[in-house]
């Protein structure tokens, strides 16, 4: 049932004598129920049209205007019948879009029956999922947005979707208090209907409410809001335990996971902001920013600043507020931004885009409010503003520097667990010694070619034969030495170490 509040709302706009009303949504269904209110609250008559039905009186009885033919599915007709009317009325014209492009006959009529609007009283409601009104309608019109359900009308829908299942012939809905908190707080964002289809299929999966219903939850409110690649949304998100080393950036989030997750009215502490994660290629910042998420049970969005410009070129502020909203409704997350020097750093080879993007992203910083944790890794932060750098921006800077032996150590038996090859069957302490100044990446590539070697030869994979892989590679801290030294020199008294 739509809320009291929507109802509300829009009865005001048509009390307001606004002969034109503009409603994008695919919530149909929610709209004419509150239509229908409306019009037995005012005994005002309502009807709504589509191509298929024609006018349809919204007492659910058919409905011909006197001298109509039997349907009135004609748009033209439709508007000259509705025109000739004498008593006011609210026409619902339900997917009457197309109908407004390249039809000068159609926006006319309408634009007679809203200029009557002082001697008869129609009023015009255009619902459909996207309505691009005319130039010489819009100073007649007003734009309705349905409401977004909020937290405890959420609730409440899921909760009467559990009696619906419980009503069937299921069993009890088995409900984890947990789970249910964190079901309502992923839905946040979407409509009612959909709010109602996805409980309805977290509850049927199994006839529970559980944690693992949540991220298909959250793949489905993803497709649900339709990102046009603005974001990319990351399915698996790793945990800890695949993150070799890193020991006081993962202690440093233990102790904010609970302040980020709690509502204002349950922790006073100030929710953390966000981190960002600097050092070398390779280093395993990508991983940690997933990791962050998995640690913490949230879905992580990836926000590419080199594909926003490219793929947007000349609307990069307006996609990036695009972008940055839809992080909000996909609240509570982890909205990893990678390469932010690529989109935000300072000069003006761009004729002032990036100040503009940066001004706009500092805007959004400041005036969130949703429960969105910035992870933003770089390469090169010596390019990158002080405005966003400084303290109270985000929460803090940390460098991801080379593992050393013992988390080199660590990747090596992560990276054996994940192929099933058993890390006991290794020398680990021989490898990691092998493979000084390595990064995550590099270390990950000679175990792979080795893979590849053996696999070709037919032959075991042994210790020994990852050595000599090692031994054919350069790695970056030995091919970029002097950059590696200056970024070691620049972090070391601005920065506090990852590992």
């Amino acid at each position: 049932m739509p809320s009291k509040n929507s109802q509300n709302d829009l009865a005001l706009i048509i009390r307001s004598q606004i002969p034109l009303v503009v409603i994008e949504s695919h919530e149909e269904q929610e709209v004419l129920a509150i239509i229908r209110r409306i019009s037995k609250r005012t005994q005002q008559p309502a009807f709504s049209w589509t191509v298929t039905e024609g006018l349809v009186h919204q007492d659910g009885q058919g409905y011909m205007l006197e001298v109509a033919e039997p349907k009135l599915t004609a748009p033209e007709e439709l508007l000259k019948k509705i025109k000739a009317q004498r008593t006011a009325g609210i026409y619902v014209l339900i997917d009457f879009h197309p109908y407004l492009k390249d039809a000068p006959h159609v926006v006319r009529l309408i634009k007679e029956i809203a200029l009557g609007y002082d001697y008869i009283g129609h009023t015009l409601i255009l619902l459909s999922h996207q309505i691009e009104l005319p130039t010489e309608l819009q100073p007649f019109s007003a734009t309705f947005a349905m409401p977004i359900p909020p937290k405890k009308e959420i609730a409440q829908i899921v909760i009467e979707e559990c009696r619906k299942w419980q009503n069937g012939p299921a069993h009890k809905v088995k409900i984890s208090r947990k789970a249910l908190d964190r079901l309502v707080n992923n839905l946040m964002g979407l409509t009612a209907s959909d709010c109602k289809r996805l409980a309805r299929k977290a509850i049927c999966d199994d006839g529970a409410i559980s944690e693992a219903d949540l991220p298909a939850v959250m793949k489905a409110k993803y497709q649900l809001l339709n990102m046009d690649g603005l974001l990319s949304f990351e399915y698996d998100t790793a945990h800890f335990s695949d993150v070799g080393g890193l020991s006081h950036l993962k202690a440093w989030l233990d102790t904010r996971k609970a302040a980020f997750q709690q509502s204002p009215e349950q922790c006073r502490l100030d929710p953390p902001k966000g981190i960002m994660l600097l050092g070398v290629q390779g280093g395993g910042k990508s991983l940690a920013a997933k990791a962050v998420a998995g640690a913490w049970g949230l879905p992580l969005l990836r926000l590419d600043f080199a594909v926003l410009y490219n793929k947007y070129f000349g609307e990069t502020e307006r996609n990036l507020r695009k972008s940055l909203k839809m992080a909000e409704v996909m609240a509570p997350c982890v909205l990893w931004i990678d390469e932010i020097e690529k989109g935000i750093a300072a000069g003006d080879y761009d004729s002032g885009t990036s100040k503009r993007v940066l001004g706009t992203f500092l805007t959004w910083m400041a005036e969130r409010k949703e429960q969105v944790f910035i992870v933003a890794t770089a390469n090169d932060i010596s390019n990158l503003p002080p405005e966003l750098i400084r303290k109270g921006r985000l929460d803090e800077i940390f460098f991801v520097d080379l593992p050393d032996g013992p988390t080199r150590q660590a990747i090596f038996g992560i990276h054996f667990s994940k192929r099933e090859m058993g890390p006991q069957n290794f020398d680990l302490p021989h490898l990691a010694a092998a493979t000084e100044g390595f990064t995550g990446a590099e270390i990950e590539q000679a175990i792979v070619s080795t893979l590849y070697r053996v696999n070709a030869q037919g032959m075991k994979i042994t210790t020994e034969l990852i050595i000599e892989e090692i031994r054919k590679t350069s790695p970056l801290s030995v091919v970029m030495a002097e950059k590696l030294a200056e970024l070691r020199e620049w972090a070391a008294v601005r920065c506090v170490r990852a590992n």
